[in-house]
């Protein structure tokens, strides 16, 4: 074993066309085939784990998970014979469970499986031309039963088991739709074909005995037990901007056939039709069943979601979902159409997950279905657009953590194997075969079908900017410095500079066709190996080779040269690894069953990796060990195209035919120096074209612009909108002062009204109490007499009752007497009329037995009689012959009288018998009238039984109306109470609402004026601060100016006194006098005019602040105003909402109330019946709960009042602390009412 180990890291890749191809692990993890392993990739984190196939197997075939998610089934093909291997997903690597591959049955792959409900079964379908349909108990490796699902070697795409059953499966395929059931060891159909099966595609369970097929015509059938419930056909219809499915056809009938003249299509017939039929007619591969309904594929690029309608046995198209257009295709508007494969719900049905036949899988949330209602919903890619075809070039850069591919799909592809994300792709008209990464990440070769390309790679976008007459370059490869590049055209090579891009030379020698193109370390020298058997050394300096190696037996398929360029290693068709050096080879080792494909040596020149035709890698160390000396990984479904080291080391990658690119981690298990540390960072600068940053600029200026415009207009509205809104401010203010005037007129009103009720209410109160009494005292009377009579009536029932009980026990008395008579009577004489049967049967019998005896006797004599006439006759033959004749005569009538006499006894006999069959069927008769009279018995029991029943049922009635008249007594008297309680809350609660309604227009009020107050002191404090900071600025100025004279008259008595000192000299004195003069005079003026200037400059200064001070402030007054005047304004308008509120609630309280009382009197007419006892008792029970009523709602407007109470002494503390200070004072003389004032009025009212 080799000490290199490579460590699967991520895959960019999928395969399609394996069956059940996508599915959920769980909401998070979704499980795919990719290459020749099985991904797990979390949607969230964004890793990928990996469970590898099996040792040598040639690809996935089917896959299959579990219902509950523990196991999953993968088909292969291992060396040439099939292999179902179970693995479970609950352990960490998963683990194998079971592996079968030994069958007792032909068979050359599985194409289908299928769990069961419990997981213990597993279904396996075989393709033609067995058609095997297998039936597994896995874990035992048990076939429990197989069966041939088709003789007409037709074939079957997918089989299921009933998600509720295990024994019931289905099958569906090529003209067949089976549904069959398992049952004593084996598959028996359920489900009859009449007519022509369509070839059904898919299917899927809806419920525990529907099933939804879909048809290779866009038709759905929805079966029942076998039976045809509901048919539907999707059509797809060419319109201008796309095509639009649609459900044109519904029938509920059980079956439909189509007509003689019109078959249905085959699946050669579906793909050889024109245009216009294939839009008629849309495949459905793919149906996934979910709570609602079901999911299916209608055509390309398609998927309609269809919900069963309520109360019906049909569903109705909801959704629909398109693949979307790819704008880096060759052709957007075709980029769509891919055949949904397959179709997968996560658990919760939040995701829907499809795989197309492009190798592309996409996404869908449910909630964005919903949401798009009007328009078809939009898929997303899963992972990323990955390659379709074979994947045929592969490079990497230095620079950058890039990876560049090319693919038979027309596609170029950049990775990074850094973030595991597509950076770039483009699709083009023509296929790439090759493709080469400059060093530094910015450019790429491509050779195309018709042209070699060299290409920039620029922030979104592949560009194009030279192009060579290369015709089908299938190798092109920059040099390590990246000053050069090669590309192949046949046999010969030609050398590009990227400097010039130029051909500088061209290097011929080859024969046959070039496969393999390398470097050395310093770029002197290129190394090629061809399909003719050469591996030459080129020296780029001279143009000539400097070595060569020729074995045509071997067909060269790749290259690589050590680190130092002194060993060259090849791998071919001969299944050997070369060791070439100086022309001759080396070393030799066989590939052992496996030809190599593509080889690559590390840049430390420790490790080596091959890869396989077989689709494996395998890791050996440099320099080369012996035989078997390697470790072997699985990785690709497909030959092994290319293989390639990151510059550090640190990464492997590989691709294949299987569409797939493959990122591995390696080092050395003996941790010997393979990590290479990178002196610098990665670079992040990237390509953009002068034309797309001016573009974006423009675009950027535009933007701006357009952003300053709807600012301006903003602006515009805001203000339209501030003038609007203080003009009706400025008339709701008006409207609430002459309200608050007519409610405060209005109030006066209704306190004096409210006095004069109060003294009605009172009197009416009395003569209320007084009636009541009186009415309660009658009520009494009258219940007591009721009460008296019923009690009397119920004595008379009693004994009514007792009667009847003693009638009916006489009767059943009776009837038990008269019925055992009438037993016994008939018990005796059908036992006589058996005994005389008996009799006459036994006498009949005897008969019998004496005309037998007879019959023997006779038949004795007559024989005797016979032979003594015989005797006789041969004696006198001659003589008697008349004789004999006569009495031969005489003995044939004789013996048939007797022959007569035999038939008539045995008709007698026969008669007898039926006589015997007729009294058995008498005497069964009679045990039935036996059997009817029992259960006549039973019923007359019964009936006592019933009877019995109504009578308890009638006491129990007695007892429950008793109950009734004292539960109506019972609420009588209460109802009595709440009437007069209710009549008592009404008023009061009425004038509280009056009361609170004023106190809280007289606070608003009051707030009002406070709102005012601070306003206006506010301004004053403002007024009062800006003439402050004006007078402080002018006497700084004045002092100023004194310090500046103080400073001037000191220097001039210094001057003055220097003058002195020449008193003696009169010239001298007479020039420092003039300089004097001049000194201080002159500058004396132009100080004064200088200073004039000044002060007129700081007094338009000053009365320009002042102005701005001034607008300054009446702009925050007026936008406090605005501030002010909305929010009371909401408040306002909030306020009066939660009165209007309260007052329509109190309004219905009253409706309700004044109903209740209505209800109450009404019934108290009706049942007036009451007892005095229960009277107390409930009065005192329910005083207590209207007590507390009282004293909750009390307690609410005590608070509310208290809470009011402490805003207005907050309010008044302001004002107060505002009025001491000096220069302010109320606005209009306004004074507060005082608090005691306000609060007793408010205890007054409360009372």
């Amino acid at each position: 074993m080799s000490n290199v180990i490579a460590q699967s890291l991520n895959v960019f890749g999928f395969r399609s066309h394996v069956a059940n191809n996508v599915f959920f692990f769980d909401e998070q993890i979704v499980i795919f085939p990719s290459g020749n392993h099985c991904v797990k990739y979390n949607l969230d984190q964004k890793w990928q784990k990996f469970i590898p196939g099996s040792d040598k197997s040639q690809g996935m075939l089917a896959l299959a998970i579990s219902p509950n998610r523990r196991y999953l089934a993968i088909s292969e093909t291992v060396q040439e014979k099939p292999t179902i291997t179970i693995y479970e997903l609950s352990s960490v690597p998963c683990r194998k469970r079971k592996i079968l591959n030994n069958f007792d049955f032909q068979v050359q792959k599985f194409v289908s499986m299928a769990f069961s409900p419990d997981s213990k079964y597993l279904l396996t379908q075989t393709s033609p031309p067995e058609s095997n349909l297998i039936y597994w108990l896995w874990e035992k490796q048990k076939v429990m039963a197989i069966i041939r699902a088709d003789v007409q070697n037709n074939p079957i795409y997918q089989v299921s088991i009933n998600p509720q059953d295990n024994t019931q499966l289905c099958i569906t395929g090529t003209g067949i739709f089976k549904l069959l059931r398992f049952a004593e060891g084996t598959l028996k159909q359920t489900n009859f074909q009449r007519g022509e099966f369509p070839n059904y595609l898919a299917h899927a369970w809806v419920s525990e005995e529907r099933i939804i097929v879909g048809t290779d015509t866009g038709r759905l059938f929805l079966y029942e037990s076998g039976d045809q419930r509901w048919e539907t056909s999707i059509m797809v219809k060419e319109s201008t901007s796309s095509k639009s499915l649609e459900v044109i056809q519904e029938s509920e009938s059980l079956i439909e056939f189509p007509p003689r003249s019109s078959p249905v299509p085959s699946v050669e017939q579906v793909v050889t039709a024109t245009d216009s039929r294939q839009l008629a007619m849309p495949q459905v591969f793919a149906i996934a069943a979910y709570s609602k309904g079901f999911a299916c594929s209608a055509g390309p690029g398609r998927v309609l979601l269809f919900e069963k309608v309520e109360d019906k046995d049909f569903y109705r198209e909801s959704r629909e979902i398109r693949i979307p257009m790819d704008p880096q295709s060759n052709d957007p508007s075709q980029s769509d159409k891919q055949d949904v494969l397959c179709l997968c719900f996560s658990p919760s049905e939040e995701t829907l997950i499809a795989s197309t036949n492009k190798s592309q899988l996409y996404t869908i949330t449910m909630s964005l279905t919903e949401i798009s209602k009007g328009e078809p919903a939009q898929f997303e890619y899963l992972l990323y657009p990955m390659h379709s075809a074979a994947i045929t070039g592969l490079d990497t850069c230095i620079r950058k953590p890039l990876i560049a591919t090319c693919s038979l799909d027309r596609s170029i592809r950049i990775w990074n194997y850094e973030t595991n994300t597509l950076e770039l792709y483009k699709e083009y008209q023509e296929e790439a075969y090759t493709i080469s990464l400059h060093p530094s990440g910015h450019s790429i070769v491509v050779g195309f079908a018709d042209k070699l390309r060299l290409m920039n790679l620029l922030i979104d976008d592949i560009r194009p900017f030279k192009e060579y007459s290369v015709r089908a370059c299938k190798e092109c490869a920059f040099s390590n410095g990246g000053h050069l590049f090669a590309a192949v055209n046949g046999n010969v090579i030609h050398i590009f500079t990227t400097t010039s891009l130029e051909n500088i030379t061209n290097l011929k020698g080859h024969t046959g066709k070039i496969r393999s193109l390398v470097w050395n370390s310093d770029d002197s020298k290129l190394i090629s190996a061809g399909t003719d058997g050469a591996v030459y050394e080129w020296n780029l300096s001279t143009g000539k080779r400097e070595t060569e190696c020729v074995l045509k037996s071997c067909s060269y398929n790749s290259v690589t040269v050590s680190p130092d360029g002194k060993v060259i290693f090849a791998v071919g068709s001969d299944q050997t690894l070369k060791e070439i050096a100086d022309s001759l080879i080396l070393r030799e080792i066989l590939a052992i069953d496996v030809v190599y494909t593509a080889i690559a040596i590390s840049h430390s020149g420790r490790m080596m990796f091959v890869g396989t035709s077989v689709g494996t890698i395998r890791t050996m160390r440099y320099p080369l060990p012996g035989q078997k000396e390697f470790n072997e990984y699985q990785a690709h479904a497909g030959p092994i195209n290319k293989v390639m080291l990151t510059f550090d080391d640190q990464f492997l990658l590989t691709v294949a035919d299987d569409g797939c690119l493959f990122t591995w981690k390696v080092f050395d298990k003996d941790g010997r120096g393979i990590k290479r540390e990178r002196e610098v960072g990665f670079a992040e600068e990237v390509l953009v074209t002068k034309t797309d940053m001016e573009e974006k600029a423009q675009v950027m200026l535009e933007l701006k612009t357009r952003v300053e415009e709807l600012k301006m207009e903003n602006e515009y509205q805001l203000r339209l909108k501030d003038m609007n809104y203080s003009e009706k401010i400025k008339e709701l203010t008006d409207k609430f002062t002459q309200e608050m005037e007519s409610l405060k007129t209005k109030n006066q009103v209704l306190k004096t009204e409210k006095e004069k009720q109060d003294s009605i209410h009172r009197e009416r109160m009395d003569e209320l109490l007084e009636r009541q009494s009186r009415e309660l005292q009658d009520l009494e009377c009258c219940n007591n007499q009721k009460l008296l009579l019923e009690y009397e009536k119920y004595q008379e029932l009693q004994l009514k009752s007792q009667r009847m009980q003693e009638e009916y026990e006489k009767q059943l008395r009776d009837n038990d007497e008269t019925k055992s008579q009438a037993l016994e009577e008939l018990t005796e004489f059908y036992e006589a009329k058996l005994q005389e049967k008996t009799t006459l049967l036994e006498e009949a019998q005897e008969d019998v037995r004496q005309q037998l005896r007879e019959f023997e006797e006779t038949k004795k004599q007559i024989e005797e009689d016979e032979d003594r006439e015989i005797q006789d006759i041969k004696t006198k033959y001659e003589r008697k012959l008349r004789d004999e004749k006569e009495s031969n005569l005489r003995l044939k009538g004789e013996t048939g009288i007797m022959r007569k006499k035999f038939s008539s006894l045995q008709k007698e006999i026969e008669e007898r018998t039926n006589d015997i069959e007729l009294l058995k069927a008498e005497q069964m008769k009679l045990q039935g009238v036996i059997k009817s009279l029992e259960k006549d018995i039973q019923g007359l029991k019964r009936e006592i039984q019933e009877r019995d029943e109504t009578i308890q049922d009638k006491e129990k009635r007695i007892y429950d109306l008793k109950k009734k008249n004292q539960e109506l007594e019972k609420f009588k008297f209460v109802l009595d109470y709440k009437i007069k309680e209710l009549k008592k809350q009404i008023e009061p609660r009425e004038d509280e609402i009056k009361v609170m309604k004023e106190q809280i227009q007289e606070m608003e009020a009051e707030l009002e004026r406070f709102h005012k107050q601070n306003t206006q002191l506010e301004l004053n404090i403002t007024e009062l601060l800006q003439k402050l900071r004006a007078t402080d600025q002018e006497m700084r100025k004045e002092q100023q100016k004194e310090r500046d004279l103080e400073v001037l008259v000191r220097r001039f008595k210094t001057d003055l006194h220097n003058c002195v000192a020449y008193i003696q000299e009169p010239r001298l004195l007479k020039e420092k006098v003039r300089g004097l003069f001049e000194k201080y005079v002159q500058r004396a003026d132009m100080v004064e005019i200088a200073g004039l200037n000044t002060d007129l400059q700081q007094e338009y200064a000053r009365q320009r602040e002042h102005l701005e001070r001034n607008l300054a402030t009446l702009k925050k007054k007026v936008i406090k105003e605005g501030e002010l005047h909305r929010t009371d304004y909401v408040r306002i308008m909030q306020e009066n909402v939660s009165l209007i509120k309260e007052i329509n609630e109190l309004r219905r309280e009253l409706r309700l109330t004044r109903s209740q009382i209505y209800d109450l009197e009404s019934a108290l007419k009706l049942s007036k019946k009451t007892r005095p006892q229960e009277v107390t008792e409930t009065v005192l029970s329910k005083e207590p709960t209207s007590a507390t009523t009282r004293l909750n709602e009390q307690e609410e407007t005590g608070r509310i009042i208290e809470m009011q109470r402490l805003e207005i002494r907050r309010l008044r503390e302001q004002i107060q602390e505002q009025e001491q200070v000096p220069g302010l004072h109320t606005i209009a003389g306004i004074r507060l009412p005082s608090l005691i004032d306000s609060e007793v009025d408010l205890e007054v009212h409360t009372k």
